[in-house]
C-alpha cells in the first residue's frame, strides 16, 4: 500500500501541492475537514480533479486529526492506494433515524460478497440511530467480516453533518468502503477512560434512542440538576458527563451521548439505542485517563495485524473527548505515535459517535467517548 497525505487551510491552500500523476485503480482519497468547507466545495473540488483515478469517502468533523496534530478549519485527504486489495464503495440517503437499520442493511447488500474482508462507513451523525446502522451492517455481510467507522461532526454546533461519497456530498447521507482480498490485514480496537460517578438509575422510559425517564422521573431535569451551571449549553456541554448504558440482562455496558434535548417533552436524543429496563450511570474523566484509553486502543488494535506495522491508521476519537482534553488534546495523539512509529499514516477525525467491535472478531456496535482506532496494512 501506498499512501500519501495533504492538508487544506485558509491561508496556505493545499500543502504540500496536489500531485497531477495518475493514481492505482484501487484507490481511495480519505477526506475529512470542517463542515463550512465541505459546504463551501472547492478543497473537495481540487481533490476529484487531481486524483481522477481514485474514489474518495469522508465527512465532516468536529476536528481533524492528521499526522500527531489535531487541527480545525481545514481539510486532511489521505491518499490510500492499495496494490493487491479491490474496493468497493457503497453510498445511501438516510431520512431519519428510525431508517437506519434499513440503511445499514442496504449497505451490507451492495457490499457483500465471499471475499469481503472489511468495511468502513461514515455516516450523518444526527439522523441516524447508530445502534441500529451498525446492526444492520453487521447482519448484512457474512461472519468475519469486521466493521469500523464513525459518524460524522459539526464542531459543536450540532446542526447539520456531512458526508463525502463518490456520488457526491450532502447531509443525511451514509457512505462506506468495502476492502476485499486476503493481502490485507485489518486491526480495530475502540477505548475510552470515562469512570462512573454518583447513583446508578434504571431506565423507565425510552423508546429507540430517545430516553424520557430514569426512576420514574424526567430524564432531562435530573441530567439537568448534575450538570448545574452546564445545562444552559446542552447539547453540547452533554458531552462532558456521558452516560454508561446497560440492558436488563446485563452484559457490556456502552457510553453514549446526548446529540439533542426535547424541552417539551423533557427527552433527550442519543447517537444510539437507551435500553428501557435497562441502568443508567453518568461518567467522568480526568486527561490522563483519556490518553491512557487512547494508548491502549493502540496496542489492541496491533492485534489483528499478524505482526505487520500498519501502513495507515484511521482515528476517530469523539468531540466529548476534545472537550476534556481542551489544550491538551494532541497528547492523545501523540500517545498513538508512539505506539505505531513515524513510518505510518495517521489521520482522522472528532465525530459524534465511534463504530467498532468491542472485541476483535466481535461485532460491531456504536460507541460514544471513545478512541477507535482502524489499522491497515497490504503485503
Amino acid at each position: 500500500m501506498k499512501t500519501a497525505q495533504y492538508k487544506w487551510s485558509q491561508s496556505e491552500g493545499w500543502r504540500p501541492n496536489l500531485p497531477t500523476s495518475e493514481v492505482g485503480r484501487q484507490s481511495v482519497v480519505f477526506v475529512f475537514g470542517a463542515r463550512s468547507l465541505m459546504q463551501a466545495g472547492a478543497p473537495v473540488g481540487e481533490l476529484r480533479d487531481h486524483f481522477k483515478g481514485a474514489a474518495m469517502l469522508g465527512c465532516s468533523t468536529s476536528g481533524e486529526i492528521v499526522g500527531d496534530m489535531v487541527v480545525d478549519d481545514s481539510v486532511i485527504a489521505t491518499l490510500a492506494d492499495f496494490e493487491h486489495t479491490r474496493l468497493r464503495f457503497a453510498s445511501a440517503a438516510i431520512g431519519e433515524a428510525k431508517a437506519s437499520y434499513d440503511v445499514g442493511k442496504e449497505l451490507a447488500r451492495q457490499l457483500n460478497d465471499a471475499s469481503l474482508r472489511h468495511v468502513f462507513v461514515l455516516s450523518d451523525g444526527l439522523h441516524v440511530n447508530g445502534s441500529d446502522l451498525a446492526r444492520g451492517l453487521a447482519g448484512g455481510v457474512s461472519e468475519g467480516v469486521s466493521i469500523t467507522g464513525g459518524l460524522s461532526g459539526d464542531g459543536t454546533n450540532f446542526a447539520e453533518t456531512w458526508v463525502i461519497a463518490d456520488g457526491g456530498a450532502g447531509p443525511q447521507r451514509v457512505a462506506a468502503v468495502g476492502l476485499y482480498g486476503n493481502d490485507l490485514r485489518i486491526g480495530y480496537a475502540s477505548m475510552g477512560g470515562w469512570e462512573p460517578f454518583g447513583p446508578l438509575r434504571i431506565i423507565t422510559r425510552a423508546e429507540g434512542n430517545i430516553l424520557y425517564e430514569l426512576d420514574r422521573r424526567s430524564a432531562l431535569d435530573l441530567y439537568k440538576s448534575y450538570l448545574g451551571s452546564h445545562a444552559d449549553r446542552l447539547p453540547s456541554s452533554a458531552l462532558l458527563f456521558p452516560i454508561l448504558v446497560t440492558e436488563a440482562k446485563g452484559g457490556q455496558g456502552v457510553v453514549r451521548t446526548v446529540l439533542a434535548v426535547d424541552e417539551q417533552n423533557k427527552s433527550m436524543t442519543f447517537a444510539g439505542d437507551i435500553p428501557q429496563g435497562g441502568t443508567a450511570h453518568l461518567m467522568k474523566t480526568h486527561v490522563d485517563d483519556l490518553v491512557d484509553g487512547a494508548t491502549a486502543a493502540a496496542k489492541a488494535s496491533l492485534s489483528g495485524l499478524g505482526g505487520w506495522r500498519p501502513d495507515l491508521a484511521i482515528l476517530v476519537s469523539c468531540v466529548g473527548r476534545k472537550l476534556v482534553m481542551k489544550q491538551r488534546t494532541e497528547e492523545e495523539i501523540e500517545a498513538i505515535r508512539d505506539v505505531f512509529g513515524t513510518d505510518t499514516k495517521i489521520s482522522g477525525f472528532y465525530s459524534y459517535g465511534e463504530l467498532c467491535p468491542f472485541v476483535h472478531g466481535g461485532e460491531c456496535r456504536l460507541h460514544n467517548q471513545t478512541m477507535t482506532i482502524t489499522t491497515f496494512a497490504e503485503h
